[in-house]
């Protein structure tokens, strides 16, 4: 006897087939794989960065490059993600790229800051002038920390606890000075003018011992050296040069940390004030006098007594007294004090220059 033919079970791989040839029916079908590729990609590449993360961060010593190179392989990954995701769905690369060649051609211009924004940080990051951490200050005189250091701008992190993002382009055509680069320590100079009558050496070791009491300047130590140069490390304090209104010494110090500069200095000037202006020293703090002096050849000012009890009246007329007539003008005082003669109401002084060759 005959037994009926088994019927076949459909296995795992034709249920899925059709599965996915529903889904793939569906309205959006293609939008959602690409949204699920990519987030699956995302979810990569976060695990990817917390792997080598810290790997970078050992083997690389800069840390903006680190972090350059950490944001790479996170965009790379998701970029590959988007690339699965779009094979998957059958999208035409070739149209897109076709599409791609021809809207770069067509805004190129526009993009073209971008571009050199990217090429300057590149630069940046190659050059090294300076790195996250450092205490830099720009030439409009802004000063700040460097916070942040990527590929399109740099963040910088202000002294006013503001932040100020500085495209790439524009920062390397800056000029740039670098507190913390290597060396953090930093010398600062301070002018002081004393008379020419005060005792200047006396003066100079006073300026030079203000400096030394101030915490944060190196009182002293093994000379400096910068480039083939060296330099005293204490306080230095030198005649500069011989001022109109005396002489000028200028102190040069070094700060042991350029955090707080304006601070320093403040406390080095208040040091200054005080051993100067001591009454055992003799030693005055100049500054400008002006004598202004008349004498015969100071020329001569002509004088209008009624123009001036015109001025008088029209500027305030409370002051006319009711005696006060066109016909005793001349029994007031002029401003001088001198009352003028009864030939008329005004009198006239030679201001003519004196005659140089009789003198």
């Amino acid at each position: 006897m005959a037994l009926p033919e088994p019927t076949p079970v459909p296995g795992l791989v034709s249920r899925l087939d059709r599965l996915g040839t529903r889904l793939a029916d569906l309205p959006g079908a293609d939008l959602l794989t690409v949204v699920a590729a990519v987030a699956v990609g995302v979810v990569v590449a976060n695990f990817v960065v917390r792997l080598i993360g810290r790997p970078v961060a050992r083997r690389v010593s800069r840390q903006s490059v680190a972090q350059t190179i950490v944001r790479g392989v996170r965009v790379a990954t998701i970029g590959a993600a988007l690339f699965v995701g779009l094979d998957a769905i059958d999208f035409p690369f070739g149209n897109l790229l076709l599409g791609t060649a021809v809207f770069t051609a067509a805004i190129g211009i526009i993009l073209a800051p971008l571009v050199g924004n990217f090429i300057n940080g590149v630069f940046i990051l190659a050059d090294q002038p300076f790195e996250i951490g450092d205490m830099i200050e720009l030439e409009d005189g802004t000063t700040g920390f460097v916070e942040d250091i990527t590929i399109r701008y740099t963040k910088i992190f202000t002294l006013d606890n503001t932040f100020l993002v500085v495209p790439n382009g524009t920062m390397r055509e800056r000029d740039v000075t670098n507190f913390s680069a290597e060396d953090e320590r930093t010398r600062r100079a301070i002018d002081v003018l004393v008379t020419y009558e005060s005792d200047v050496p006396e003066a100079r070791r006073r300026i030079e011992r203000a400096a030394r009491d101030c915490e944060a300047v190196i009182d002293g130590g093994p000379d400096i050296r910068i480039g083939v140069a060296r330099y005293m490390a204490g306080p230095d304090c030198r005649l500069h040069e011989f001022g109109d209104n005396g002489i000028l010494l200028r102190l040069r110090y070094w700060v042991k940390k350029p955090y707080k500069l304006a601070k320093v200095q403040s406390d080095v000037n208040t040091e200054i004030r005080e051993r100067l202006g001591d009454p055992e020293a003799d030693v005055t703090m100049a500054y400008p006098h002006r004598h202004l002096v008349f004498d015969d050849t100071s020329g001569v000012a002509r004088v209008d007594a009624a123009a001036d009890s015109a001025a008088v009246r029209a500027s305030d007329p409370s002051t006319v007294r009711e005696s006060d007539s066109p016909g005793d003008a001349s029994s007031v005082p002029d401003a001088a004090g001198d009352v003028p003669d009864s030939a008329g109401s005004a009198f006239e002084r030679d201001e003519r220059p004196a005659d140089d060759s009789g003198r």
